[in-house]
Formats: structure tokens, C-alpha cells, sequence
């Protein structure tokens, strides 16, 4: 290419690096590549090819084009005066970066009283440098996107579960309903009107929420954008607006919450149900200890009767709420215990695997556990239908004379104890002795599908009803 030519910009571009030509080589095939950018294609490559036509270079280093080289260099020297890159006060050109004041300067700045002291470097290194910083924290910024967007997906399913599990609660609570007297239907209305303000308000907490990280993803997303065709921009462009470049890249977005106890109380709502009108309807309602928290249960449990029988089923769609026990097939009591004595009954029936016992607080319910003390489980259990044990750390084997199909759980929060009884005969099966720092929950585990039969249920037996419960 001749240097008198006058080429356009398109043909001053490198076909590697679409870039202004650096000391452009010529290959033999005829095509110009910057020397830099050949070197490393390469080094890249592992062969001497041509990037554009991969034809095959010969030995040697191959020659500089000093016509397209003077061109191209020609060209830089006139966008830049276009461009208007000097300084204002000196009208010299910025060469130089002032580390300190973060911006760029000439050498006459740096020689002066503002700068002399200042740390400096060259434009193109310093460039460099601050492109690299940028990159870095755009990429948290990218991450950060991702949690969100990840999170607002979560919180879409959430939300939309919420009004589901009202809607299922609401068809659960008429169903008792309608087993009462005419007289209770002024009951059934004053829970149906608290379940639906507990849904309104938990509805509108989600949309709130919502409606917060759309805006923190629409506000995020518009930073990276701009941050990202700041990074598109030539070197001293990019510096000139370094400063305010560098404060939009600095996100304060904190992570976004974990939000607890967001899901319908259904244990208020479904616990003890008949309990709560008892003295009106005395004949025909049960009262059971344990109501258990479906918030809690593992996607594959199903539960009937007011909440206090669980068993195996086919999995459900439910929301992974911080509540919801994942790693095993459990679920936990709705309320738990912190001090005095407390017992239930579970019917175990005839199921051939099952565990019951306690658990506390902060167990762990997304990752694998083993059922021993040291993990925070209190419990028993039979495993395929012929041996029973004692979850204890190694496990201890329980000798039965007979297979019992209740036991009673009995905690004792102040002496730290756990005893499970026979409730046919009232024989201790095995005790724990511990001490209990932490609210401690009923816990139950049952079996998975045997012999391709639905498994057996686990319930909690009800108490008898007095005038006043013993």
C-alpha cells in the first residue's frame, strides 16, 4: 500500500484485533496482521498460519510494512488532533496519568507544582491498569445480576405458591367446616377472613419485594451497560471519564434477603381446627399435641387429617423455603419446646421403615445429615420391617419382645431427656439423655413406597377430651 494513498480507516484496520494497524507485518499470502497480534495468534495456534486465510507462513520473521505502517500511524496522529486530545492548560498532549488525581495529563503537568509529587505512568499503561481494575468489578457487578435475577425467579414462585397454598387451606378449612353444625359457619367465616388477610398481607410483601429487585435489576443492568460500552471506548476517552466510570462500577446493591417465615401459617390456620370450637361441638372433636408444619415436609409427604397424619407420596411442586427439610424425608412439629415436659403418641401401624423422635432448631435441612445426637436428633426408628434402633453415634440395636404400633415420645426439655414407651404396655423402648441448649421440635420420617404399595401412614394419636385437657 502506498503511503500517499490517503486509505480510509476500514483499511487501516487489523483483521485480528479490528484495531488501528501497531507495526503491521506482511505475510507472503499478502494480508497485513499487527505484529503483536500475529505473534500471539501463533503462539495461540501453535503453527505460523495466516489468522485470515490460514495459509502457511514461511520461516522468519516476516518484514514490516513501512508504507501501511506511516499510514496508519499518519491516521492516529490526525484523530487524535480531531479529537482534540491535548491538554486545556498547555495545550500539549496527555501523555501521562496522573495516579493521584486519577486523570490524565501532559508532560508539562507533570513538572508542575500540582503534579510533581503525584505518582504518574504512561496513558496506554495506565489505561491498561484501570480497564483491568474496571473488568474485575464489572464482573461482581455481573454476578450480583445473576443473584438477583436468580432470586426474583424465586421469589416469582414463591409468590405465586402463596396464593396456591391459601387457595388449598381455604379448601381444607370449608371441608371441616362443613362436618359442623349450622351454627359454626359464622366460625368458618372469621378464619377464612384471617387467612385472607394473612395472604393479602404476605402477597403484598412478595410484590413489594418484587417490585424492589425489578427496579434493583433494571438500575444494575443499566450501569453494566453503560460501564460496559465505557470499556469499548479508546484509552483516553475511557480516562477522561474514569472518575465517574469508576463511581458507577462501586455497587452499594446489598444481596438480597432471605426471606423467612414469607409462606401461609397453615399450622394456625389447620392446627387443632375442631380444638377451637371443642366447647361447642365437644362430642365430635379431637385434640392432638403435635400439629405438624407442612412448610417444613420434604416435597414427596402428603398430610390429611387437620395435619397430624404424614406418609410417602408422589413429589409436589413446593417453593425450597430456609423452612423446608430437602435432605430427608421428614417433617417437623409446628411448635416447638424450650423448657418443661411434653409428650405425644405416633401410631406407627404396621409401616416396615419410619423414625420419630426430636429435633432442634438449626438442624441442617439442605444438606446430607445422619440422625444422631451430634447432629441434633433424638429419635428411634425400624428399618425394613425386623430390626429397630437407637439413632444413637454408633446406632444402638433395640431389643422388642413385640413389634408396638404406638409409642409414646416423651420430652423432658429441663432434665435434657428423650424417652420413647411401648404404649400398649408401657414398657420403655430406649432413652436419651442430653442437654438441650435450643427450641426442640417433634420429628417424624416415614417410610418410602413398599413392595409398590403406598406406604403406611405416620399419626399422631389424639388425646381424650375433657372438660378441661389433662
Amino acid at each position: 500500500m502506498a503511503a500517499t494513498s490517503s486509505p480510509s480507516e476500514e483499511d487501516l484496520l487489523c483483521p485480528q484485533c479490528s484495531e488501528i494497524y501497531c507495526v503491521p507485518v506482511l505475510l507472503k499470502c499478502g494480508h497485513n496482521i499487527c505484529r503483536v497480534c500475529l505473534q500471539k495468534f501463533w503462539e495461540w495456534k501453535g503453527c505460523r498460519e495466516c489468522p485470515v486465510c490460514r495459509a502457511v507462513s514461511v520461516p522468519g520473521r516476516p518484514p514490516i510494512n513501512l508504507a501501511l505502517k506511516i499510514a496508519a500511524d499518519e491516521y492516529q496522529v490526525l484523530r487524535s488532533s480531531r479529537n482534540q486530545e491535548v491538554c486545556l492548560l498547555h495545550n500539549e498532549k496527555l501523555k501521562i496519568f496522573c495516579q493521584n488525581d486519577e486523570e490524565p495529563i501532559c508532560l508539562v503537568c507533570q513538572t508542575s507544582k500540582q503534579h510533581k509529587v503525584h505518582e504518574c505512568c504512561p496513558v496506554e499503561e495506565a489505561a491498561q491498569q484501570k480497564k483491568i481494575e474496571i473488568s474485575t468489578s464489572l464482573e461482581s457487578l455481573r454476578k450480583k445480576l445473576r443473584i438477583l435475577n436468580k432470586t426474583k425467579e424465586h421469589w416469582e414462585e414463591t409468590k405465586t405458591y402463596i396464593q396456591t397454598q391459601a387457595q388449598q387451606n381455604e379448601n381444607a378449612i370449608k371441608e371441616e367446616f362443613q362436618k359442623l353444625h349450622l351454627f359454626l359457619w359464622e366460625e368458618e367465616s372469621t378464619r377464612l377472613k384471617v387467612l385472607k388477610q394473612e395472604e393479602e398481607v404476605k402477597t403484598q410483601v412478595m410484590c413489594e419485594k418484587l417490585k424492589n429487585i425489578k427496579d434493583q435489576i433494571k438500575t444494575l443492568s443499566s450501569t453494566i451497560s453503560d460501564i460496559e460500552t465505557a470499556l469499548r471506548a479508546k484509552d483516553l476517552p475511557f480516562l477522561q471519564d474514569y472518575k465517574q466510570t469508576k463511581k458507577r462500577v462501586k455497587c452499594t446493591l446489598q444481596e438480597p434477603e432471605c426471606v423467612r417465615d414469607i409462606l401461609i401459617n397453615s399450622a394456625k390456620h389447620l392446627g387443632s381446627l375442631k380444638f377451637e370450637i371443642w366447647k361447642k361441638m365437644a362430642n365430635i372433636v379431637k385434640y392432638v399435641p403435635v400439629t405438624l408444619d407442612p412448610n417444613t415436609a420434604h416435597s414427596n409427604l402428603k398430610f390429611s387429617e387437620e395435619l397430624t397424619s404424614v406418609q410417602y407420596s408422589s413429589k409436589q411442586l413446593l417453593p425450597d423455603n430456609p423452612e423446608r427439610c430437602t435432605s430427608r424425608l421428614s417433617v417437623l412439629g409446628a411448635t416447638g419446646f424450650t423448657s418443661g415436659k411434653h409428650s405425644w403418641t405416633v401410631e406407627v401401624g404396621q409401616s416396615k421403615n419410619w423414625y420419630i423422635g426430636v429435633a432442634r432448631e438449626s438442624i441442617q435441612r439442605k444438606s446430607t445429615i445422619f440422625l444422631n445426637p451430634a447432629e441434633g436428633f433424638w429419635v428411634i426408628g425400624l428399618c425394613n420391617g425386623d430390626s429397630y434402633w437407637a439413632q444413637t453415634s454408633p446406632r444402638t440395636k433395640l431389643m422388642l419382645k413385640q413389634k408396638p404400633e404406638r409409642i409414646t415420645v416423651e420430652l423432658d426439655c429441663d432434665k435434657g431427656k428423650v424417652v420413647f414407651i411401648s404404649a400398649a404396655d408401657l414398657i420403655t423402648i430406649h432413652t436419651f439423655k442430653d442437654r438441650f441448649t435450643e427450641k426442640i421440635f417433634p420429628f417424624l420420617s416415614p417410610g418410602l413406597y413398599e413392595g409398590g404399595k403406598i406406604s403406611s401412614s405416620l399419626k399422631i394419636c389424639p388425646l381424650t377430651i375433657t372438660v378441661n385437657v389433662e
